[in-house]
């Protein structure tokens, strides 16, 4: 550890802890073996901030704050479970399932999707939100892969492994809010990009069933999400 690195101390949950001035909330959480809920945060890739599941309390600021991307600070005190946290919660789930065609009874990645699991773990038992129902694309023009727009919950994993690992950056987004969706290069058909490497490490990263293997069902699917932090330590050079 580079000597100009300070250790900072404070509390998650009543314990104290101990942290580089550079880490995240989430980061030290896991280190001590505390689960926040997270979506769009994966080991290997970027921070996004984006799922905002991963909402934490910090004493003496009123609105929450994403624990992905939230530098520790000397004696904050967090708090990574409450009433209103798991209120919070819950909605954002519900929003999600809401805003696009996650039913889970006729999914294909039923049993085998993140979005299904953190319902279940944060006791979301039904959405108080109409449902949307728009009328998205399925693109299975690609060889190998297909991408199902009804799926996708835009957390960029696969967006962030194609240009971070990969170093392609196919997948990015277009729009905003309900109307986000991924698309390939310049919003062409995946089967027409040129920049595609064939490589499957967005498949491997999806939470949910939006990207899959042709001729696989998901839950076929042995997604390698452990090669990313080793990745990222090999491109960076610290091994």
């Amino acid at each position: 550890m580079s000597a100009s690195v300070k250790i900072k101390t404070f509390k998650i949950d009543g314990r104290d802890v101990g942290a580089r001035e550079d880490q995240t909330i989430l980061e030290v959480a896991r280190e001590n073996g505390i689960k926040i809920p997270t979506l769009c945060n994966l080991d290997g890739l970027s921070a996004y901030g984006g799922c905002r599941l991963c909402l934490v309390e910090v004493k003496g600021i009123p609105k929450l704050l994403p624990a992905c991307v939230t530098e520790v600070e000397e004696r904050m005190e967090v708090t990574t479970n409450s009433d209103r946290l798991q209120k919070y919660r819950k909605n954002i789930l519900e929003l999600y399932f809401a805003e696009r065609n996650h039913v889970c009874a006729v999914c294909v990645s039923n049993g085998n999707c993140e979005l299904q699991t953190m319902a279940q773990e944060n006791g979301m038992t039904h959405v108080h939100f109409p449902y949307q129902y728009p009328n998205t694309d399925v693109d299975a023009s690609h060889e190998r892969f297909v991408l199902d727009q009804n799926r996708c919950i835009v957390c960029t994993r696969c967006v962030r492994v194609c240009d971070e690992i990969e170093g392609a950056h196919t997948l990015d987004v277009k729009g905003r809010g309900i109307d986000a969706r991924i698309i390939t290069d310049l919003d062409q058909k995946w089967g027409e990009s040129e920049t595609c490497t064939l490589c499957g490490k967005c498949v491997h990263v999806c939470p949910t069933g939006a990207l899959f293997e042709k001729g696989k069902s998901v839950g076929e699917m042995f997604k390698r999400r452990q090669f990313l932090p080793y990745l990222t330590l090999m491109r960076e050079g610290k091994r």
